[in-house]
C-alpha cells in the first residue's frame, strides 16, 4: 500500500492566490484570511481527486498534501493557472504533527482539534497513534478511505469543515451541492466495531451474503467502514472479521 503518512507542501504565491484558489477546491479560500482550510480537489463529476490543507503564511499560500500525490497535483494546478499571477512550486518545507493546542508557529488541524497539530518549520513531529485517533473520530485518509471513487459528502467532509455550501462555483460543486440539498445519504463512512481483523478493501456483506459496504481501517476493535445504510442493519461480517454497525449516515 502507498505510504500514506508521507507529506509535501506546495507553495502558491502570486496576487491572484486566492482567487484562483477558490474556483477549484471545495472550501472557500476567503475563510484563509483568519487560518488555516482543509480542502478537496474534485472531478467534474463530483469524484474526489485529493484532498489537502491550505495554511496563510504571509504572502504564501502552503498546500500540504500527501506526498504520493503532491507532483500530480502540482501539475493538474499548473494546467488550471492559464494566465493567472500565480506561481506553484514544490516546497523544500517538512510536515510536523502533535497533539493537544498547537504550540507556537503550528497551526491546530482545522477537521477536529482531536487530530492535532501541524507545523511546517522542520521540528519534530510526535510518536502518535493516527491511525487510532482516525478511527475513533471516523476521519478518511488519502489512499485508504478516500479514492477516486469517492463523493466526499459520503466521506464526511461536512462534518470535517472541508466543503463550503455558500462560496459559489468550484469544479465538481453542482454534483455536491445537488447530494446536499435534494437527497439522502444511503452510503458513507461510519465507525463499527469489530472482532478480528481483515485487510483494508474487504467487502462487507450481510449474513445472507449481500454487498453492505467495504472495510477499511482498523484499531482497538474499531474501524471506519463504508457502508450501505440500509443494509447495514444485522449481523455482518467482512472476511474472518465479524461487525456491528450503526446504520447512520455521519455527514
Amino acid at each position: 500500500m502507498t505510504d500514506t503518512s508521507a507529506r509535501s507542501v506546495i507553495e502558491i504565491t502570486g496576487e491572484d492566490r486566492l482567487h484562483f484558489l477558490q474556483g477549484l477546491v471545495t472550501n472557500d479560500a476567503r475563510h484563509l484570511e483568519h487560518g488555516p482550510v482543509y480542502a478537496a480537489l474534485l472531478s467534474p463529476q463530483g469524484k474526489f481527486i485529493v484532498d489537502f490543507f491550505l495554511v496563510p503564511q504571509g504572502e504564501t499560500v502552503l498546500l500540504d498534501v500527501a506526498s504520493s500525490e503532491a507532483e500530480a497535483l502540482l501539475k493538474r494546478l499548473t494546467m488550471y493557472k492559464l494566465r493567472s499571477k500565480v506561481t506553484l512550486s514544490l516546497s523544500e518545507r517538512t510536515v510536523s504533527r502533535g497533539l493537544g493546542d498547537a504550540p507556537e508557529g503550528a497551526i491546530q488541524d482545522p477537521r477536529t482539534a482531536d487530530m492535532g497539530w501541524r507545523a511546517y518549520d522542520g521540528r519534530p513531529s510526535q510518536e502518535v497513534d493516527w491511525d487510532a485517533i482516525r478511527v475513533a473520530h471516523c476521519v478518511p485518509e488519502t489512499g485508504v478511505e478516500l479514492t477516486p471513487d469517492t463523493f466526499i459528502l459520503e466521506a464526511g467532509f461536512e462534518r470535517l469543515n472541508g466543503v463550503d455550501f455558500k462560496k459559489g462555483c468550484y469544479v465538481g460543486q453542482e454534483v455536491t451541492a445537488r447530494m446536499k440539498h435534494k437527497t439522502d445519504l444511503r452510503k458513507g463512512l461510519a465507525r463499527v466495531t469489530l472482532t478480528g481483523s481483515a485487510p483494508v478493501g474487504t467487502e462487507i456483506t450481510t449474513a445472507d451474503g449481500k454487498s453492505a459496504g467495504v472495510l477499511f481501517t482498523q484499531s482497538g476493535g474499531h474501524a471506519i467502514a463504508y457502508l450501505r445504510f440500509d443494509r447495514a442493519t444485522g449481523p455482518l461480517r467482512a472476511g474472518e472479521a465479524e461487525i456491528f454497525a450503526q446504520a447512520t449516515a455521519k455527514s
